[in-house]
């Protein structure tokens, strides 16, 4: 049985108590419950595993696409050579993608904005014409959770739309409502380095805090998100934002795609604080399987051996390796190329470093820990999942959608239940959504 963390909490004058209350309902929500036969073998727990994942509702929060990849020729009802296709979610049984609509972050002029809301537009086109054009018999666009069980129930697969990075508004507090009606429904106020809405993670690196905090307009973003239906993500603002958001938000918040600062301190994880908040305020919080922000150690160690050992195989094949930016700068054609030498490269470099005694990958299991952790010190119900995938995101294991269901087989051999499985999933998240769907009809009754 499930024991709900999301109960009222006593105001500031009790935060001894408040803790107390919190870390109650966190080992309440503990995993447990339907224990497996004691004489079950691995293949009989991978067929459990299997079952369970055929019935819940799996849902990614953050995937990152790229439009030259939604065209009539070139589009994701193929196996592209990125993580999150169609045939990829279909193979990994991952029900709901949520695409994200994500600008990097330029020049607060009007030359900036302009640049970011053509781009935000163009992704936004390009969803609408994978849901509309390209595959409406496969997938499907979801606004609420209720479209997302019924999309579901139908055999389709889910499309849904997350913005990173409100610096596309520019100056016009009414593209918040814009965006709703494009489909977004979460919005993030930053993204690396301060928006004009918010301050970033990264200030911390480079301490550039424009507005310690959220600026007015961030603060009026807040409140039209409410009022609309959107859910506030939390995921790149800096610390102070964060906060500042959840002492102003009527409704809970998400964060799309971030793990605990505790078991791997980058900037961009969670405190326990921080965490600790998100949870008194009813939110989610999707744990990310990219490597760095799972084990910033174990990453680091395998990328240094990996990177002398590709270099020295690169400069064999008379190869140049260019950054992630410069490989995004290539026409597509030649992007693909280079990932096709790049993925070669890196073939023969893997071989040798494995040979040499290379540190291991960052995995499921190792991602799974941030799940558990949050989930001792926050509760069940205010955890979820995420991938970041095509955005720097996958572990071994779970490198592509495809491989989705691993994350399932994990969550059962550390006993977590088949309804517990469910929540993490989808069932948080869903929550999320309807209660600040909830939240914004209040709001709009009550402005008549």
């Amino acid at each position: 049985m499930i024991i709900s963390s999301r109960i009222p909490l006593p105001g500031p004058l009790f935060p001894a108590l408040a803790t107390l209350v919190l870390a109650f309902a966190a080992a309440a929500c503990a995993p447990g419950g339907d224990a497996p036969p004691a004489d079950e073998t691995e293949d009989e727990l991978i067929a459990r595993a299997q079952g369970i994942h055929d019935r819940v509702i799996t849902l990614d929060t953050h995937d990152d696409i790229s439009t030259a990849n939604f065209t009539a020729e070139r589009n994701y009802t193929t196996d592209l050579p990125t993580q999150v296709t169609l045939p990829k979610m279909r193979a990994g049984g991952l029900d709901v993608a949520w695409f994200v609509v994500y600008t990097s972050q330029g020049l607060l002029n009007d030359e900036g904005f302009a640049t970011a809301y053509e781009n935000a537009v163009d992704k936004f086109d390009a969803i609408h014409r994978l849901v509309t054009e390209y595959a409406p018999e496969q997938i499907e666009l979801a606004l609420t959770s209720d479209d997302v069980r019924r999309i579901v129930d139908s055999g389709k697969m889910v499309a849904m739309i997350g913005v990173e990075n409100a610096y596309p508004l520019g100056t016009d507090i009414g593209r918040v409502e814009e965006f709703y009606d494009r489909g977004a429904r979460y919005i993030s106020l930053a993204h690396t380095g301060p928006s004009q809405l918010s301050d970033a993670h990264s200030g911390e690196q480079d301490g550039n805090w424009l507005h310690n905090g959220l600026s007015e307009m961030g603060r009026e973003a807040v409140s039209e998100m409410n009022r609309l239906g959107i859910m506030i993500d939390i995921s790149h603002p800096s610390k102070e934002s964060i906060l500042q958001t959840l002492e102003i938000s009527r409704a809970p918040v998400m964060a799309s795609h971030s793990s605990a600062r505790a078991l791997s301190d980058v900037s961009r994880n969670l405190d326990d604080e921080t965490l600790h908040a998100i949870a008194a305020n009813g939110g989610v919080v999707q744990a990310v399987a990219l490597g760095t922000f799972v084990s910033t150690d174990k990453a680091s160690a395998r990328r240094e051996v990996l990177g002398a050992f590709e270099a020295e195989v690169a400069a064999e094949m008379d190869f140049e390796i260019l950054g992630r930016g410069q490989m995004f700068r290539l026409p597509m054609d030649e992007r693909d190329a280079y990932r096709d030498r790049m993925a070669e490269v890196q073939r023969v470099a893997a071989e040798r470093a494995e040979a040499a005694g290379v540190p291991g990958r960052v995995n499921v299991a190792d991602f799974v820990d941030h799940i558990d952790y949050m989930v001792n010190l926050i509760g069940l119900e205010h955890v979820g999942i995420s991938s970041d995938f095509d955005g720097g995101g996958g572990v071994e294991g779970w490198d592509d959608a495809s491989e989705t269901f691993n994350v399932t087989l994990e969550l059962v051999r550390r006993g977590y239940t088949e309804e517990e499985i469910a929540m993490l999933w989808s069932g948080n998240l869903l929550r999320v959504l309807d209660e600040v769907q909830e939240v914004a009809a209040m709001i709009q009754r009550e402005e008549g």
